[in-house]
């Protein structure tokens, strides 16, 4: 099976005399599957999600997504693959307030060199596939926090990303929009989409993900496949 992510030997230090707060670790992630990162605070899920992100870079080790090795890739560049190849999802959301949700899911499209006429097709296509439709032409802050994320995560979909990146995506949500949220990531899952899941919800982590890998000080204290979602 194709691997979407491949960690060797990873390790991430901040002071070159400490300890590393993440690994030294290796972990492969294959095509369709879904895991759940889970641990303690502090205990290198962001740091692991940033390096798979390409937002940092390892101090040790390779880190190979979709086929590329993004840790020997220039700052630019890694923006680029990351635009290109990772949709990434935020607990806080980050759109844009003074856009609309349309605008909105089809900014990183546009920014990726998409013509005006085909993002806008692929937004509308998500809007109807995530049931926001309704709201196209309104701005973020009139959304519930459920629609928000969903917004969100269209706007993460709309490159076609191999590997999806959610960072606690219901920490800021009451129940039932945390339960949508839920219920949209199983979705994602079923229908083979790559998804890394950065969570202390274990709700959360036992519905949607067909895997769990639980981090303690910077390393993987338990690596368990659960039944595939269903």
């Amino acid at each position: 099976m194709q691997q979407v992510i491949e960690l060797k030997g990873v390790a991430k230090r901040y002071d070159s005399a400490g300890a590393p707060v993440l690994g030294p670790l290796t972990l492969d992630v294959a095509q369709g599957e879904a895991l759940a990162v889970t641990g303690p605070s502090g205990s290198g899920k962001s740091t692991l999600l940033h390096l798979v992100a390409g937002l940092d870079q390892p101090t040790d080790g390779t880190v190979t997504v979709a086929g590329r090795r993004i840790d020997r890739l220039s700052e630019r560049a890694r923006a680029r693959f990351r635009r290109e190849h990772i949709g990434m999802a935020f607990q806080f959301f980050h759109l844009l307030d003074d856009l609309t949700v349309t605008d909105n899911i089809q900014l990183p499209a546009r920014l990726a060199g998409a013509g005006r006429r085909d993002a806008a097709a692929r937004a509308d296509e998500l809007m109807e596939a995530l049931g926001i439709r309704k709201h196209a032409r309104a701005y973020p802050g009139r959304l519930s926090g459920g629609e928000r994320q969903r917004v969100a995560v269209a706007r993460a979909l709309v490159n076609r990303p191999a590997l999806l990146l959610a960072d606690e995506p219901t920490g800021a949500l009451d129940s039932a929009s945390g339960h949508d949220v839920r219920e949209l990531l199983r979705e994602l899952h079923r229908a083979g989409q790559t998804i890394v899941l950065v969570t202390h919800d274990l709700t959360l982590a036992e519905a949607c993900a067909s895997r769990t890998v639980h981090l303690v000080d910077g390393r993987i204290a338990l690596d368990s496949r659960a039944q595939a979602v269903r």
